[in-house]
């Protein structure tokens, strides 16, 4: 693929928090969208810190939306999902919350126990979808 023909989009969703550091929410290359890591975060950029677990859960796959939204696409068209959690006893209320939101599709996916995460948080999420019109 030559320079000319080559074409990534980064994008920031309206419905999300603006990103903390330098990259964005999600870039779209190669009929693929790549979705940064994502933190349960409040879209006014309050992390969840201290709170519940489940709530953070919640936020973490609320954030999720909202990025593939911003993309154009849904939640059938994510491809792999990568979960990393700082209490790997956590993954099956993480499991349960997540098979919940995502019904009957089932993308690839991992979870890995973590000793840290920014802010203090319990779990982060990062996810790799179709890009619109993609079969």
């Amino acid at each position: 693929m030559t320079q000319a023909t080559r074409s990534i989009v980064c994008a920031n969703g309206a419905t999300s928090a603006p990103p903390a550091g330098h990259y964005s929410h999600t870039c779209t290359a190669a009929g693929l969208v790549f979705v940064s890591g994502i933190l349960p975060i409040a879209v006014d950029g309050r992390a969840l810190t201290g709170e519940p677990f489940e709530a953070q859960a919640r936020q973490v796959l609320a954030n999720l939306d909202a990025c593939l939204e911003s993309a154009g696409i849904g939640r059938t068209d994510l491809v792999q999902v990568r979960v990393y959690v700082t209490d790997i006893q956590q993954w099956p209320a993480f499991n349960r919350l997540y098979a919940g939101w995502i019904g009957d599709h089932k993308p690839a996916r991992a979870v890995a126990g973590v000793q840290e995460l920014h802010f203090g948080l319990a779990l982060e999420v990062e996810a790799t979808a179709l890009a619109p019109g993609q079969a």
